[in-house]
């Protein structure tokens, strides 16, 4: 169970993403995690940072597509004005939001990578589906409840993680 807790990469921000790196693994789609990952879970609408990073992904050619497990309200104010298709209360680590996530980009797992602040939820769930995953820092500290709970338990399994030598990326863990 803690091996499917193992993200491909880490790294420190969705702005540190090699995305030519991505292309030649064959990566065409982004499924990527709101809260905490693109913007702190208390900003409504996205930062103008946030928004030229969306435009070059897309230039580059991705497809990009938010699973969030928050509510349709929050999600939507977020995505529809930047015209970001959506999948909302996903249940994640749960995969059938990411299968549908693959459906909606119309790409198999293979050309699929996960982006995501979060072991329990993003990571497990990105790695269920047999998806390439990241996994960012949080950019912020600000959690929920049932977060700070996923929060203490991903302390636990880097501990874990780092005492058998499992780590293999190059920056300090949270």
């Amino acid at each position: 169970m803690l091996k499917s807790m193992i993200p491909d990469m880490y790294v420190p921000s969705i702005y540190t993403i090699d995305f030519d790196e991505l292309k030649r693994r064959g990566i065409s789609s982004i499924i990527v995690d709101l809260d905490n990952t693109l913007v702190e879970s208390t900003r409504p609408d996205a930062t103008p940072k946030l928004v030229g990073w969306l435009n070059h992904v897309r230039d580059m050619g991705f497809k990009v597509i938010i699973v969030s497990n928050n509510t349709r309200t929050r999600v939507s104010q977020f995505a529809k004005p930047l015209n970001i298709p959506f999948i909302h209360a996903a249940r994640k680590p749960l995969t059938s939001a990411f299968r549908k996530a693959l459906n909606i980009m119309g790409c198999a797992k293979e050309e699929a990578v996960v982006i995501g602040d979060q072991l329990l939820t993003d990571v497990l769930g990105g790695n269920r589906m047999g998806l390439f995953t990241i996994l960012v820092v949080p950019v912020s500290n600000v959690d929920g409840f049932l977060t700070r709970f996923n929060r203490l338990i991903e302390r636990m399994v880097f501990r874990w993680m780092e005492r058998r030598g499992m780590l293999h990326w190059k920056q300090t863990h949270p």
